[in-house]
């Protein structure tokens, strides 16, 4: 953020458009501790440049190294975390939009930068937002390599913010995972998630408003209010992908974001093949029957739109599955057999279907 020098004895003429380029400077000193939590030994920059630098020379002891990159944003969950006036857990939404799209194609993630769009600076909540991203990245093991703030006065509101973020990773050629890989008698190994994660949510403040629910409201089902539980953060599978890469053998990994499970699996299913998912194999957290009950949601409406609990799945040999169990298990992360792989019968079979009622 930059911008001329205040007059003497009065702000700067960009002062007085609203921008404050004191306050960006006071956001930024009270950022720095927390980036410097990301740091890995290729970092090359400090906080404040006009670029991140990235020693790339480790990859080279690599085989064949290639690079994958994904950007993302959080969408309207921004809005609840504004209305309850909570900001540091939206940076964990960010980050694991983005780097877990980098892992499902085997890839580490090396380093992210971040983008932050307010209507007005306001230091501390700025620094708030930006502490939640450098936990999620040092969560994630990759850097925050550098990021932006800009503020926008007559554009957004002066408490609106927004934020985005890309990422970069790296992986061998040869382990890259993909639909080419997937095989019938594979089986689909489900990840469960943390609750909403980041998807959907246009949807369920759309529910919330017709029923004239406050995030205020406590839901014993949830044993909490609605708005806790839905700035509940995405968890963040990257480390606990790349270790299952590493133990077991892996042809394919999904993300389920928006779209959910079906959509977002049969983007790694290749023409030959059609994926079974058991619905009985889970029962998903109570705030998805929330949903469904209170806005008269379908079914078919609900699993194309919101995770149903499961927020990764991966693709593998039958052979490795209790090892997969076992090495997430030991990792705080529960994971079940959802689904299987078989040869498609014809060009019109689904990819995927979801059959059966859930536990």
């Amino acid at each position: 953020m930059t911008g001329p020098a205040a007059s003497p004895g009065g702000p700067s003429a960009y002062a007085a458009a609203g921008v404050d380029i004191e306050a960006g400077d006071r956001a930024v000193e009270l950022m720095k501790g927390w980036v410097a939590k990301t740091r890995r030994p290729e970092v090359m920059s400090g906080l404040g440049g006009f670029a991140g630098l990235f020693d790339a020379a480790p990859l080279a002891r690599m085989a064949h190294p290639v690079l994958a990159t994904s950007t993302d944003g959080v969408g309207t969950k921004v809005a609840v975390a504004q209305a309850m006036g909570v900001h540091d857990t939206i940076g964990f939404d960010l980050v694991g939009m983005v780097v877990d799209d980098l892992v499902v194609c085997g890839a580490e993630p090396l380093f992210m930068t971040d983008y932050v769009a307010c209507g007005r600076v306001v230091p501390e909540r700025i620094a708030a937002i930006v502490k939640g991203i450098a936990e999620a990245c040092a969560e994630a093991g990759c850097a925050l390599l550098g990021g932006e703030t800009a503020e926008h006065p007559g554009l957004l509101a002066p408490d609106d913010y927004d934020v985005a973020g890309a990422a970069t990773g790296v992986v061998e050629r040869d382990r890259i995972l993909g639909p080419d890989r997937v095989r019938p008698g594979d089986v689909v190994l489900a990840m469960e998630s943390s609750g909403l994660h980041s998807n959907g949510y246009s949807l369920v403040r759309h529910v919330l408003r017709e029923a004239g629910w406050g995030y205020d409201r406590h839901v014993d089902e949830l044993g909490r209010t609605v708005g806790e539980e839905l700035l509940v953060p995405t968890r963040i599978y990257s480390r606990d992908c790349l270790a299952l890469i590493d133990a077991v053998e892996v042809h394919a990994m999904s993300h389920v974001t928006g779209g959910g499970l079906a959509n977002n699996l049969a983007r790694v299913v290749p023409d030959s093949c059609t994926v079974t998912i058991e619905r009985s194999t889970w029962s998903p957290a109570p705030v998805f029957g929330m949903v469904r009950d209170l806005g008269g949601v379908s079914e078919p409406d609900l699993e194309a739109t919101l995770n149903q609990g499961v927020g990764m799945v991966a693709v593998l040999p039958e052979a490795g599955v209790a090892e997969a169990v076992e090495v997430l298990g030991r990792r705080g992360l529960r994971a079940w057999v959802c689904g299987s792989v078989d040869a498609a019968s014809g060009p019109d079979q689904a990819r995927v279907r979801l059959v059966g009622a859930h536990s």
